[in-house]
């Protein structure tokens, strides 16, 4: 099995100021998801890995030196482009990009494409693990996780319209457990069939598959207070749940 892993950041951020080359609990945001991909290719599932690659999509020079300074591995580099470097840019685009030039740059094919957002730095080695088993075994086009939703829109979520609020989805359900189970996105981890991406594919259309991820662990990073929020949530997580701390102490 041949793996590229991706890693995307832009430089800048409008929410959190240069939030990808920020330092979280101590140590460079990026490097918690190349300990997490460093402990996957350590461990006993790794075996069936013929080949892995490493690169980073980005315009920014920050971010490039802490890449290439990482002491994990040795990482590839794409110098973004200004088209695909736009708040509208869909992510896809850039993972696409990147498995094009690195496939040209190292003369390979991949069997599956595997990135890891930036700004969800508590993930464990068992979900990078779930991910590419998940992936590999079903033949999904695309494989992402997702946590548990608080919230479901058949029972306890609304929307406005024209004359007031009305239920997201209508139903006669009384009782939330009577509802469909409903999943968050939680832009942690994603898995792509290359071939899904080189035709142009998204997540409108296609073979989809999903992997449960702790439900409080990942939350989006777009205010200052929710990197405040995280840190502290990771400090708890780290203290209790030795798989979260395995992450942050292989840094």
């Amino acid at each position: 099995m041949n793996i590229l892993f991706t890693i995307c950041g832009r430089a800048g951020s409008k929410g959190i100021h240069n939030k990808n080359i920020r330092d979280f609990c101590g140590k460079p945001l990026v490097y918690y998801s190349l300990s997490a991909i460093d402990l996957y290719l350590k461990s006993e599932e790794a075996g069936a890995v013929d080949r892995y690659d490493l690169v980073l999509s980005t315009d920014s020079p920050e971010l490039i030196k802490l890449i290439e300074d990482n002491p994990f591995m040795k990482a590839n580099v794409i110098n973004r482009s200004e088209n695909l470097s736009g708040d509208t840019v869909a992510k896809k685009d850039v993972i696409w990009d990147c498995l094009d030039r690195m496939e040209e740059r190292m003369q390979t094919s991949y069997d599956v494409v595997v990135d890891l957002d930036i700004t969800s730095p508590l993930r464990t080695v068992a979900d990078v693990k779930n991910l590419i088993e998940t992936h590999m075994k079903t033949g999904a086009d695309i494989t992402y996780s997702v946590t548990t939703s608080r919230r479901n829109p058949y029972f306890n979520q609304v929307v406005r319209t024209d004359k007031g609020f009305k239920k997201a989805i209508i139903s006669e359900f009384t009782a939330r457990q009577q509802a469909p189970e409903v999943y968050d996105m939680n832009a942690s981890l994603y898995a792509y069939r290359p071939g899904h991406l080189k035709a142009g594919g998204d997540f409108n259309e296609g073979y989809f598959e999903a992997i449960v991820m702790y439900d409080t662990a990942v939350l989006d990073l777009d205010h200052e207070n929710d990197f405040e929020l995280m840190e502290l949530i990771a400090g708890y997580l780290y203290d209790k749940k030795p798989e979260f701390a395995e992450v942050y102490k292989n840094i």
